[in-house]
């Protein structure tokens, strides 16, 4: 089964990033945009993995939980990877909750390692994937809009609580990839 670990996001915060998607497409780019609710901050794509590492993965998810509170995330801007020039990924970077976001991810890494799982090729980067670039069409007005919606993002941050780690499958469809939680494992309070 293809599989990721994630931080999960609030129904309020679908909703607000749901906005904050409709003023980019207004922009009228060529962009797949990631449904509302499948918006998340993704800890590590496993890839395909088997019943057995899927397993082993969760008992390492609780031992991580375990070990680390439920804290605060807080948006602080809007941008693209790998660069305005080029972009393919627009997303919501954080600022608060950014270190122990960082902590938990390298948690997931060391121990997905441990399973076998190879590393990630890049340094891990604290972010919410609102959509994915197709082509230029229109870059330079959502290249305009991301700019002005980064400041409003700045000037309005979401706040939401993280309290778990989520394992998800990932089944892709011609309709887009449909998410299903397989296991969750609560952060200390």
């Amino acid at each position: 089964m293809r599989a990721f670990i994630a931080l999960d996001l609030p129904e309020e915060a679908h909703k607000n990033l749901l906005k904050l998607q409709d003023i980019l497409k207004a922009s009228g780019a060529d962009v797949k945009w990631v449904e509302p609710k499948n918006i998340h901050l993704t800890l590590k794509f496993l890839g395909d993995i088997d019943d057995k590492t899927g397993s082993d993965i969760t008992a390492g998810l609780q031992k991580i939980a375990a070990g680390h509170n439920t804290f605060i995330m807080r948006t602080k801007e809007l941008g693209v990877f790998p660069k305005p020039a080029f972009p393919r990924v627009i997303w919501v970077g954080i600022g608060t909750g950014d270190s122990e976001t960082r902590d938990l991810a390298a948690r997931v890494e060391e121990a997905a390692i441990k399973l076998g799982i190879p590393a990630e090729e890049k340094p891990f980067s604290t972010h919410i994937t609102l959509g994915r670039v197709r082509s230029h069409k229109n870059i330079e007005k959502l290249l305009h809009a991301i700019t002005n919606a980064s400041a409003l993002t700045a000037t309005y941050p979401q706040e939401f609580p993280v309290s778990k780690i989520t394992l998800y499958k990932s089944t892709l469809s011609p309709q887009g990839p449909i998410y299903e939680e397989l296991f969750s494992a609560p952060l200390q309070k």
